[in-house]
């Protein structure tokens, strides 16, 4: 008996470890939809929160379909906007910063063209270019996940990815990201899918550094194929 039990269990390890990287991403997109359904879809809005420092502050995210994104966030009557429109990016920050327009360069520009993209990097990295190497396994907080590195073709970054092994889900996500002019680790988290129109969303997604959270975004709503007037993306002079 204990000859069989050690027979399943190694079986058991085998199978997780010979899943390849591109298997994994398979089922991970079959299970939030499907690449293609992403796809077909030529806008959203997302309307919520964004919370820091112990406050929320409304938030809205107008997306083009792989083309332009627009992320608008009320803070004190000001309004922080961050934007992407075929290959060209600005913000507005007086928080830090850009009180005008600012053109947006390097890595903060690769970063808002990976969020004009409904589907995540990782659905489709091929498409866009990029690699990525299966890790290994690691537990997230207790939950056993597949470790995936992904490297951007445009600046070389690279984001490492956990996803169950039980059922394929994105649990976390490791990126390195500049703040106040030193790069620093973030570790998002994901929760609360939702679906919407055939495909699934996270509505919730925890961003911390050295395990304390400094921001989160909560979703209320999805819209998608919203009409988007393309002079939204425009750069204000």
């Amino acid at each position: 008996m204990k000859k069989i039990l050690f027979a399943l269990l190694s079986f058991a390890v085998v199978t997780a470890q010979a899943q390849t990287a591109d298997a994994v991403i398979d089922k991970y997109t079959a299970n939030m939809g499907g690449l293609d359904a992403f796809n077909k879809i030529t806008s959203a809005k997302m309307t919520g929160t964004f919370s820091s420092q112990g406050s929320d502050f409304p938030l809205t995210t107008q997306i083009f379909n792989g083309k332009g994104m627009r992320t608008d966030v009320d803070v004190m009557g000001s309004t922080v906007t961050n934007c992407y429109f075929n290959g060209k990016g600005w913000k507005i920050n007086r928080f830090a910063g850009a009180p005008t327009a600012t053109e947006v360069i390097g890595n903060e520009l690769s970063d808002f063209k990976a969020q004009s993209s409904l589907a995540n990097q990782l659905m489709d990295y091929k498409a866009r270019g990029h690699q990525v190497e299966m890790q290994g396994e690691e537990n997230v907080d207790g939950v056993k996940a597949f470790k995936i590195k992904l490297t951007n073709k445009d600046d070389g970054k690279t984001t490492t990815y956990f996803l169950t092994i039980a059922n394929y889900t994105l649990i976390k996500s490791v990126s390195s990201r500049a703040i106040q002019g030193q790069d620093v680790e973030v570790e998002t988290y994901y929760s609360d899918i939702k679906e919407f129109g055939g495909v699934k969303f996270f509505m919730s997604r925890s961003l911390k550094i050295e395990g304390q959270e400094f921001q989160a975004i909560n979703f209320d709503n999805i819209e998608l194929n919203v009409t988007i007037d393309e002079k939204i993306f425009d750069m204000p002079k």
